[in-house]
């Protein structure tokens, strides 16, 4: 097949790109070559998608099987680039989130039938936040492309050249060693889900021109806090000293759920559906999830071979001061 990623450079785009590269699709990637380098094997189109001129000169002469894609946040520029595409490809995947649905992470478990934020789909990017955003992208696809639309909404993804450093924080913190913070419970259930097995399902999605969107969130309770910490612990060789605090001691003094300690979300309403979503749907129709503890092996793996100093948590991860404070006062 002949595949257009638009990103294509890291974490699920990268993991999409090596995946049609793997299945034999002629992969065309079109972004900035800020973000990452192309794998070999790919044509690279430079250009923004947000400029008119460099989208004309993307599709001059170019017809693909399949469009992917991966960075579209602004309802606004997705229609853009659908306008662009639409007849120069059979089938529209694009990658949206959980987020974009009005009642998550609110109590209840939610799926594919669950309500979308109200956003048009010619927003711009002072019209709501990120889920809000992404509601009106997928609207902007849905109207705006003739052929068939695979709306793909992930849950929380993780594996190996993760960029948002959720689980690099965590393993790199781990690898340190230590008495260090372990939040709230270690029997919470959690529902994480690789990248790699997102884009596999993606992929066969599409080379099935399948028309319809699915939740990709992996499997309810595929594994503990507690035994996330462990295996972290295990692949890095640590002799890390998990303190279970609770939620209530960590919030009174201002720890931050989901960033400073990156995956914690505190037991109360505000997060009480957060590890709910139902990917029934999207295992029945083929998603396939290795478990957690390959997936931080893997990531483990690529994690070591970067200096510690070199590599990115964007705002994820406590000061380390700060943590000591706590763990003083805790005990």
């Amino acid at each position: 097949m002949r595949t257009l990623v638009i990103g294509g450079s890291v974490f699920l785009g990268r993991a999409i790109v090596e995946e049609a590269l793997r299945r034999g699709h002629e992969v065309t990637t079109f972004n900035r070559g800020r973000s990452g380098a192309d794998l070999p094997g790919v044509e690279a189109v430079r250009g923004d998608r947000e400029a008119v001129e460099d989208l004309a000169r993307l599709t001059d002469g170019r017809q693909w099987d399949v469009v992917v894609d991966i960075c579209g946040y602004v309802p606004r520029v997705v229609g853009e680039s659908v306008r662009a595409l639409n007849g120069r490809a059979a089938t529209y995947a694009f990658i949206s989130s959980i987020s974009a649905c009005s009642g998550w992470p609110e109590p209840g478990a939610v799926d594919e039938s669950a309500p979308r934020f109200e956003c048009a789909p010619d927003a711009g990017p002072e019209d709501g936040d990120y889920g809000t955003l992404k509601a009106g992208c997928e609207r902007a696809v849905e109207q705006g492309f003739d052929g068939n639309v695979l709306i793909i909404e992930p849950g929380l993804i993780l594996g190996p050249h993760e960029n948002v450093g959720r689980l690099p924080w965590w393993l790199t913190r781990i690898a340190r060693g230590g008495r260090m913070l372990a939040p709230g419970s270690p029997d919470v259930a959690m529902q994480v889900i690789d990248a790699r097995d997102i884009a596999a399902f993606t992929l066969t999605q599409a080379e099935a021109g399948v028309n319809d969107r699915f939740f990709t969130s992996g499997v309810q309770g595929n594994i503990t806090f507690g035994d996330w910490l462990a295996e972290c612990r295990a692949v890095t060789g640590s002799d890390a000293e998990f303190v279970w605090v609770k939620d209530r001691f960590l919030l009174d003094r201002e720890v931050q759920p989901w960033t400073e300690l990156p995956l914690w979300a505190p037991q109360n309403p505000e997060f009480a559906g957060v590890w709910l979503p139902s990917s029934a749907k999207a295992r029945a129709a083929g998603l396939r999830c290795r478990p957690v503890a390959e997936t931080i092996r893997d990531t483990w793996a690529w994690l070591r071979e970067i200096p510690v100093e070199e590599r990115s948590f964007g705002r994820h991860g406590i000061d380390p001061e700060k943590e000591a404070e706590i763990l003083a006062e805790w005990a």
